[in-house]
């Protein structure tokens, strides 16, 4: 559906074309609500992960960390996005692309932080800015790469990505982390015949209870209903409507608590290296290693960007101005205490689906974004989503990650030579992801790059890709 009453033809497919700001700020927010759920996710699941997120002792302060890391989240992709629609020098790729906090980079940041508190940020934040500075790099190199990373490569990172994830959608949607690991410690205290706290026997008997699986299976139901039945915009939203539905449902049995919202400042400006500053070799290996992905996603949404919206492949310049401003956009994030970011695939459908290629729109939408993050209360609202309304919407953003993954896969000559290829690396890095204890005695650097299952993946599969010649296919 084009909006062909913005302009002529010509004008929509022109980047530089401004329609009236009574059309352009509607389009600019479509794109904000298309990604907004998505962007703010990974924060939220880093934070569990470390241990200051919901059902932790922070919960009594108002989650701050947490809150921080929601509130870069928006402020740095705003930024970023601006980086890539104005651009300056030879950065950015003066197009509607949007830039949010990245999914592939999670696995990788997970067991990085798992249980160290707010103390395992520094090492967190440190690597995302080394990261990002490698990243910004693969900008004068990114088209004579691109060889070495085959559908055959991507789809499996990808795939690798939303297998490592899911298994997070369905511990927030039966009630979070931490009544997971109480349901396990209670299990395991039973096998030895130990005894354990009565906080924890509460918390494991109420996981996967009703109580939380019901505002959760609300938002998947309204997601896919609005998925298959809706067009235009409300489809690409669709998570974002569903995500609603629950959290009123939640509402209404009393799981949603406004208490700390009234507590939130409404101006806030970041703090940089607010972590401190602190080298975690995992961390940084990792980051550089996702970052060529990342890299290679994005030269894929600015070739979808200019097809779907001016129907023409992207320059060699618009590809590294991308690359330029993706890495730029990930390095300045971490000083300020921000995750990763890449351009955003849903973005580019919404272009394709609007017909409008004004990159001024989408800045509308990305100032929007740095508005939302320099006001804490906004967080503090966000904040209040209950964890299990979250884990509806992402087992299907998740299980999407997977989908997108066999899709790049589709693209691949399944013979001999590439079947074992796949066959190889999946069952390698699944493997050491279901169990990581077969790497114990490994050093703690080396187990959290390879027990990630993204590393193994990647590597095995462009060593063997590289490797491996054409004619064994045959």
């Amino acid at each position: 559906m084009a909006y062909t009453s913005l302009g002529t033809p010509e004008q929509l497919r022109d980047p530089d074309f401004t329609p009236a700001l009574s059309k352009a700020i509607p389009l600019g927010i479509q794109h904000v609500l298309a990604m907004f759920v998505s962007n703010v996710t990974p924060a939220i699941i880093v934070a569990g992960a470390a241990g200051i997120g919901f059902g932790s002792d922070q919960g009594a302060l108002g989650f701050p960390d947490m809150s921080y890391m929601i509130q870069m989240s928006m402020l740095f992709a705003g930024i970023a996005t601006l980086f890539q629609t104005i651009g300056f020098g030879p950065v950015g790729a003066r197009l509607p692309i949007v830039q949010g906090t990245s999914f592939a980079f999670v696995p990788i940041m997970i067991p990085a932080v798992a249980g160290l508190g707010a103390g395992g940020l520094g090492g967190l934040m440190t690597g995302v800015m080394l990261g990002g500075c490698f990243h910004f790099c693969l900008g004068f190199i990114v088209g004579r790469i691109r060889f070495a990373l085959p559908p055959l490569v991507t789809g499996l990172i990808v795939l690798m990505i939303g297998l490592a994830l899911i298994k997070v959608g369905i511990q927030y949607a039966a009630g979070g982390v931490l009544r997971h690991t109480a349901a396990l410690d209670v299990a395991a205290a039973g096998k030895l015949g130990t005894e354990v706290a009565e906080r924890t026997l509460g918390m494991a008997a109420d996981f996967g209870s009703w109580t939380y699986w019901g505002p959760a299976v609300v938002v998947v139901l309204v997601t896919l209903a609005i998925k298959f039945f809706a067009r235009g915009f409300l489809s690409v939203a669709a998570v974002f409507i569903g995500i609603v539905a629950g959290y009123l449902v939640a509402l209404a049995m009393g799981q949603v608590s406004f208490a700390n919202v009234g507590k939130a400042a409404l101006f806030e400006l970041p703090m940089p290296f607010k972590y401190g500053f602190e080298i975690n070799w995992a961390i940084v290996v990792g980051m550089c290693f996702m970052a060529i992905v990342s890299a290679i996603e994005t030269v894929g949404d600015t070739n979808g960007i200019t097809k779907g919206g001016a129907g023409r492949e992207a320059t060699d310049k618009e590809i590294a101005g991308a690359t330029f401003a993706d890495g730029l956009g990930t390095a300045v994030a971490g000083v300020f205490g921000g995750l990763p970011n890449t351009s955003f695939s849903q973005n580019v459908g919404l272009v394709a689906m609007t017909g409008v290629m004004s990159r001024h729109v989408v800045t509308i939408g990305a100032v929007f974004l740095i508005l939302c993050g320099l006001m804490p209360v906004v967080g503090a609202v966000i904040r209040t989503m209950p964890e299990h309304v979250l884990g509806g919407g992402v087992i299907v953003m998740f299980g999407m990650v997977c989908a997108s993954g066999i899709n790049m896969l589709s693209d691949v000559n399944w013979n001999r030579r590439n079947m074992v290829i796949f066959a190889t690396a999946l069952s390698v890095s699944f493997g050491l992801q279901l169990v990581p204890e077969a790497l114990q005695h490994l050093g703690p650097t080396l187990k959290i790059l390879l027990t990630s299952g993204l590393l193994p993946a990647a590597f095995i599969a462009i060593v063997l890709n590289l490797a491996l010649p054409q004619e064994l296919g045959d």
